[in-house]
């Protein structure tokens, strides 16, 4: 195997063996199946909107699903991942017999082989190393990564009924070109700044999707404390899920609780009225092996991020969606889309209440629509000096140590900054007691990463307010965590938004190579973290 997508890869530049988010070695090799089989499908989709032929929107879902499988930590599943390989070739070859001029598709679009074994066969020469030269690789990979993550997003959107077309266009456009190994420099890098305009459309698709479904998000405080019966653990992304698993549990007697970068969740109007949805339980992502011992209920996995579970509870692991583990019961959706979550209710029946780990209450839902909201509020407080700096800290959180760095960032900022964040990149700091400004919180929560969008409408929304031509003149700094593939589409949407200077950490992605870095550092500014110490000097001097 080669893995370099995430900022874990082994010492920051791949991968080999296993990886260390706990992918096994064939794992990997059936997910860079996945990736280029959907490559094939791509190029017989573009070669079929050429003759006219209306695509059914089926096909742009499954493009979307199979590259959001492959993302970190979501699916582990073998079988899973080669079942959804065998689809994309049936799906491509059904779609291939409709297709009147094949001369048109690249070299490899007419591969139909199911068999398992030549599969994995074909799987060692797809990968990402097959681009030798690495400037081309790595701009490549940017871009690749920057789709998986925006195809995550994109799924989320169409599980509420929303599309945009030619979002799913570009997607398909550019997967099918990245069939061929040698494409130039100035194309590819086209096409990196492309990815990033269609991020921000996809984003805002997802943010249309959710707060039309389900309301704006509001300024909520959310319980971390627990109850005296059993309860349910959800967590991930999917509104639709955490939707469908409430109105399931009503009246139930079981209780449900979000997780990670489902907090966001409880912000949004819609979901208020279950009075069994008490609240938070636990912590980032990685802390998981510790909390979900405790929790002592099922737990729901509805998209990234799994790790790999203990012995102890693993019987208690559920997934759905594009996120999948061996020996794991996975709930699938009918062809409505409804989910029947009658099991793991069943289940948690049987549980013994979780255990309280913290007391008290977060305070969130600073979406763009709240802040918008209290505009006046936060422009008068910038003129009158209360608040001298904005800081950016949004994105990923991660096991290393040295993520500790955002933590200590956030205590040593001076009292007149305030933190916008998004992202599971905040359970570093937010539930350190940094106050207020004026009544504004000195922690700013817009919600998941996809969130991000909010934190672009509203430095945009401070761009206008303040009379200025240029988003950089803002008095905002950006200090982002990253860790997988919905974090690079996010920095991308940002450079394409004009943002410059962005500082990147804990580690520069290991897929950006030295000439790659550079172009990134002359056009934008980006540049890596430091010490906590030496950043504040650079972001206040």
């Amino acid at each position: 195997m080669f893995c370099y997508q995430c900022q874990e890869t082994l010492n920051n530049k791949g991968c080999t063996k296993a990886g260390v988010c706990g992918k096994k070695a064939d794992v990997a090799s059936a997910q860079d199946l996945l990736v280029y089989t959907t490559k094939l499908l791509c190029d017989v989709l573009n070669n079929l909107r050429g003759e006219n032929y209306t695509i059914d929107k089926k096909y742009n879902h499954m493009v979307t699903y199979n590259m959001f499988i492959t993302i970190t930590n979501a699916n582990f599943d073998l079988d899973m991942i080669l079942d959804q390989v065998v689809k994309t070739i049936e799906a491509k070859d059904e779609l291939l017999a409709k297709l009147n001029d094949k001369s048109k598709l690249r070299k490899l679009s007419l591969y139909s082989d199911k068999d398992r074994a030549k599969l994995m066969a074909l799987a060692e020469i797809v990968g990402v190393l097959v681009t030798k030269d690495e400037d081309q690789r790595s701009l490549k990979e940017l871009a690749t990564y920057g789709i998986k993550g925006m195809s995550a997003y994109m799924k989320h959107a169409n599980t509420l009924n929303y599309d945009d077309e030619s979002i799913d266009i570009f997607i398909q456009e550019t997967l099918a070109r990245f069939i061929d190994v040698e494409i130039p420099i100035d194309e590819l890098y086209e096409t990196v700044l492309k990815t990033g305009e269609y991020g921000v459309k996809a984003m805002a698709l997802l943010d249309k999707a959710n707060t039309e479904t389900y309301g704006n998000p509001e300024i909520t405080k959310v319980n971390i404390g627990v109850s005296d019966k059993p309860g349910i653990l959800i967590s991930g992304h999917d509104l639709k899920d955490i939707e469908m698993l409430l109105e399931q549990t009503e009246g139930s007697g079981v209780d449900v609780y979000t997780h990670s970068e489902m907090l966001p969740a409880h912000y949004y109007p819609k979901f208020k009225k279950y009075k069994h949805f008490i609240g938070n339980y636990g912590n980032s992502w990685w802390m998981q092996k510790e909390e979900f011992e405790k929790f002592n209920g099922p737990v729901l996995f509805t998209t990234n991020c799994i790790v790999p579970p203990k012995t102890d509870y693993i019987d208690r692991i559920y997934t759905t969606g594009a996120a999948g583990f061996p020996g794991c019961k996975h709930i699938v959706a009918d062809e409505n889309g409804h989910k029947d979550f009658t099991e793991i209710i069943e289940h948690a029946k049987k549980c013994k209440a979780p255990v309280q780990i913290e007391e008290g209450e977060l305070v969130g839902g600073f979406a763009h629509n709240q802040v918008l909201a209290l505009k006046d509020k936060v422009v008068d407080a910038v003129k009158s000096g209360a608040i001298k700096r904005f800081v950016v800290m949004g994105g990923c959180d991660g096991r290393q140590k040295g993520r500790s760095y955002y933590t200590e960032f956030a205590e040593k900022l001076p009292k007149d900054t305030v933190i916008l964040t998004a992202g599971c990149a905040k359970y570093r700091y937010n539930k350190l007691n940094l106050g207020d400004i004026a009544g504004i919180p000195r922690v700013l929560d817009a919600g998941q990463c996809n969130d991000s969008y909010s934190l672009a409408m509203i430095a945009l929304a401070l761009k206008d307010a303040f009379g200025l031509d240029d988003i950089n003149d803002l008095p905002i700094v950006y200090n982002i965590a990253w860790y997988e593939q919905k974090a690079v589409i996010v920095l991308l949407a940002l450079l394409s938004l004009g943002v410059k200077n962005i500082h990147l950490g804990p580690t520069l992605p290991a897929f950006l190579s030295d000439n790659v870095v550079n172009i990134l550092v002359e056009k934008f500014g980006i540049a890596p973290n430091s010490s906590v110490d030496e950043d504040l000097a650079k972001f206040f001097a």
